[in-house]
């Protein structure tokens, strides 16, 4: 194996050679033999009761094959929920029913209505526009607050209110966090609000159907992070397929962030409809339709309170969220703002008492679910702004403050139920004292000034809990499934192997990464390593990637189904070299026996596999292929300290992002060079959140930032040149890699570095400004300047 091939080798992507080159194969690339497509009409009124509809004059269309409408669809079951809430009176949380297509009643615009299936996607939607739905407009209620007032319109009739659950936790804590708060020295309050994002993946989800009628199997190929979930959930709850008859294919997908890991109705739609047809059925997402029907995410206001003693230190922290659901109860939407919301509240810092308390509201909106960090970055985003406040209160340094509240002693048992296994955020804060230059930012200051701009420093820590697990523990949390990953190993009769595991890559560099893990096992070159994942028909039963799970969950099953591999060459090895198997020895993809020159190479171990001509046959089968499933007994837990300096014009608000450094403690790291980009991409999601994004809807619930023209992402030019640090490492001590994922760090850390940094530019101009909500647009800023 070449010396730089194996883990912490800066390879390149191999994967990006197709994707450069435009030879991907994505889920719209799919077009199959007789193939109709689906168009959907749907509601353009976020509240109202459906009075009539007549489908007659769109059947007879040219090119229609038929009409689908909510009744179509009785008895097929509802899209479910993956996670049950228990709230703080230990009820179930409120669990409404979610159609395929609308029955009765439609609860935010672009809920569908009916879906017409026709040979071209243009006769689809010219006959869709000849549907005469008539709908008798209800108030809507958007605001979380207001849909908690007694008298508020109620999203789903059958509920008793909009009220989804009220949790507290931990419940046990409240009285203690309430006297703590009694007995402060000083407190300092802040409400703010973690706005609502549209995820905006480059690629628009797809859907297509197929249905084999000699065979009863039905496939659908969809854009998904977890092809195995959504077979599951699918096939059990909503269609009725049993697992052997029903194949999930997710291709090459572009980007996800979350938004493609729930299970959506157009994919029940298109696989229904394609057996009802006995036809493939495609539809693809315009990039209107995305913007309200991909789950949204975020969307929560907090009030937070955080209690100091006398000398500064942290001894309690409260908070009350409302956290908004949207019309219905997307596939993990409880457990955002929840258990990997509140479990994170604890951050980097030794706060003895803590309470947390989320009011989780149904409102006339599109669902909201995990989106990039998924519950960690509200919590860093409250946490870190209510510190710098406090810091600013007290007139001490920011830094001083943090320094002064870290964990230093590891492991560490939060009183908000999760233990830190390694962590060292000192040495995290040292580095980016150095590698922000901090020390040099008054000569900046100047230099600002002297151009006429204010400029700012903010900086914050974070801490995230990542590859969710262990499922023993997060099924009495309420998760419907369980979180481990698998692998199954193969390896050929000439040396070479195939890995398939369950997780999915859409961006993640997995047929790069794990490579480098199998072949720095065995001694081998990476590129004699296949990555084979996203088809539930080839693969092992796996969750799929979402929540920096990949390497730290996926990886480690792929460890063990490698080990399991290397386990039985061994014995091989050690009858071909007539030597007792533990004097066996394997490195560089040779089989020593200890002390001694014989040796026998990994590829004549492997084709001895398959060619047992001289083969301990009475002890072990011929073949070389090994599952592992591997399930986590805790979390990981990566950390970091962010600076960011701005500068602010006074006369027109506008913020420009001057430096941004970012130190992080990944543990164990096998490619460098994806880690930095995955630390890039979400530093630059997390500026678009701080500066940029945000979806309105207006009082009656119609979406105003609808479009590209009215949703500003980030671009090159608002993002500056980064410097990254990942030399503070502290390995995981309870997975086979030591390793801690690096995907959403980026945006979990960044938010709260930069509206710190935009409250500090304006503190040093005499502004008496303590908090601005994102996003930080010119004219928020501007107001906030001259208020």
């Amino acid at each position: 194996m070449p010396a730089d091939g194996g883990i912490g080798a800066p390879n390149k992507r191999r994967e990006d050679v197709r994707f450069l080159t435009g030879k991907g194969r994505y889920t719209d690339d799919i077009n199959m033999r007789g193939q109709a497509y689906v168009w959907f009409l749907r509601s353009n009124v976020a509240h109202g009761r459906i009075t009539s509809i007549d489908t007659a004059a769109a059947a007879a269309m040219p090119g229609v094959i038929r009409v689908f409408t909510g009744a179509d669809f009785e008895g097929v079951g509802s899209i479910p929920c993956g996670w049950q809430v228990t709230d703080r009176h230990g009820e179930p949380m409120q669990e409404p029913a979610h159609p395929v297509l609308a029955q009765g009643k439609v609860r935010h615009v672009g809920d569908p209505i009916a879906a017409v299936v026709a040979e071209t996607a243009e006769q689809a939607r010219d006959a869709v526009e000849a549907i005469e739905v008539e709908i008798e407009e209800l108030p809507a209620v958007v605001d979380m607050k207001a849909a908690l007032e007694e008298g508020a319109p109620k999203v789903h009739d059958d509920l008793t209110s909009n009220l989804c659950y009220d949790w507290g936790f931990v419940e046990e804590n409240r009285e203690a966090v309430n006297k703590a708060f009694d007995e402060a020295a000083h407190v300092t309050t802040l409400e703010l609000r973690n706005q609502r994002l549209v995820a905006n993946p480059m690629e628009p989800r797809v859907a297509i159907g197929d249905y084999a009628a000699h065979n009863d199997e039905s496939t659908l190929y969809t854009t998904s992070q977890n092809p195995h979930v959504i077979r599951l959930l699918m096939g059990a709850f909503v269609l009725g397929i049993p697992e052997h008859k029903l194949r999930v294919v997710a291709p090459d997908v572009g980007g996800g962030f979350g938004s493609k890991i729930f299970h959506y109705a157009e994919e029940a739609f298109c696989t229904f409809a394609a057996k009802q047809l006995k036809r493939p059925v495609k539809w693809t997402s315009t990039r209107s339709e995305a913007f309200m029907t991909d789950a949204h995410g975020r969307d929560h206001v907090t009030k937070i309170e955080l209690a100091l003693d006398k000398d500064n230190n942290f001894t309690a922290l409260r908070t009350e969220t409302y956290a908004n659901m949207g019309a219905y109860l997307s596939t993990f939407a409880p457990s955002v703002p929840t258990w990997l919301h509140g479990t994170l509240m604890a951050g980097n810092y030794r706060t003895p008492l803590i309470y947390v308390n989320v009011k989780a509201v149904f409102t006339n909106t599109v669902p909201v679910d995990a989106y990039r960090g998924a519950g960690r970055p509200e919590a860093t985003y409250q946490l870190e702004r209510v510190i710098d406040k406090a810091a600013r209160e007290l007139g001490v340094d920011p830094i001083a403050l943090r320094r002064q509240n870290f964990v230093t002693e590891f492991p560490y048992a939060t009183p908000v139920a999760v233990e830190y296994d390694t962590g060292d955020y000192v040495a995290t804060m040292d580095k980016l004292e150095e590698i922000a230059d901090l020390a040099g930012f008054e000569k900046r200051l100047e230099e600002s000034k002297a151009s006429g701009k204010l400029r700012g420093l903010g900086v914050n820590c974070y801490i995230e809990a990542c590859g969710i697990a262990p499922s023993h523990l997060v099924g009495q949390l309420g998760a419907r499934a369980g979180l481990y990953e698998s692998a199954t190993v193969r390896v050929n009769a000439t040396g070479g192997l195939v890995v398939m595991t369950g997780s999915h890559s859409h961006g993640q560099g997995h047929e790069t990464a794990f490579p480098q893990v199998v072949a720095e096992m065995i001694g081998i070159d990476p590129n004699m390593i296949e990555i084979v994942h996203g088809d539930t028909a080839n693969t092992p039963m796996g969750m799929g990637t979402y929540g920096s799970r990949s390497l730290a969950v996926g990886g480690s099953a792929i460890v063990r189904a490698t080990e399991k591999i290397i386990a039985k060459a061994r014995k091989i090895a050690a009858h071909l070299m007539e030597a007792s198997e533990g004097d066996i020895e394997l490195k560089d993809g040779q089989f020593t026996v200890a002390g001694t020159d014989k040796s026998v190479a990994w590829g004549d171990v492997t084709l001895a596999a398959y060619v047992p001509h001289n083969y301990p046959l009475e002890d072990i089968e011929p073949g070389l292929e090994e599952t592992a499933f591997y399930d986590p007994n805790n979390f990981t837990y990566p950390a970091g300290a962010y600076a960011c300096e701005v500068e602010v014009d006074p006369e027109t608000g506008k913020v420009t992002i001057e430096r941004f450094a970012a130190a992080d403690d990944f543990g164990n790291i096998v490619n460098p060079m994806i880690v930095s980009g995955q630390v890039h991409g979400g530093l630059g999601q997390g500026i678009g959140q701080a500066l940029l994004e945000q979806a309105v809807y207006d009082e009656n619930g119609q979406l105003l930032t609808g479009s590209y023209m009215d949703y500003a992402m980030p671009r090159a030019d608002d993002v500056p040149f980064y410097a990254i640090d990942h030399s503070c490492a502290t390995p995981c001590t309870h997975n086979p890699l030591g390793v801690k994922g690096c995907g959403e760090a980026g945006a979990i850390g960044s938010p709260p570095a930069v509206v710190n940094a935009v409250v500090d530019a304006l503190q040093r101009a005499g502004r008496n400004v303590t908090h601005i909500d994102m996003p930080l647009s010119p004219s928020r800023v501007w107001e906030a300047m001259n208020q």
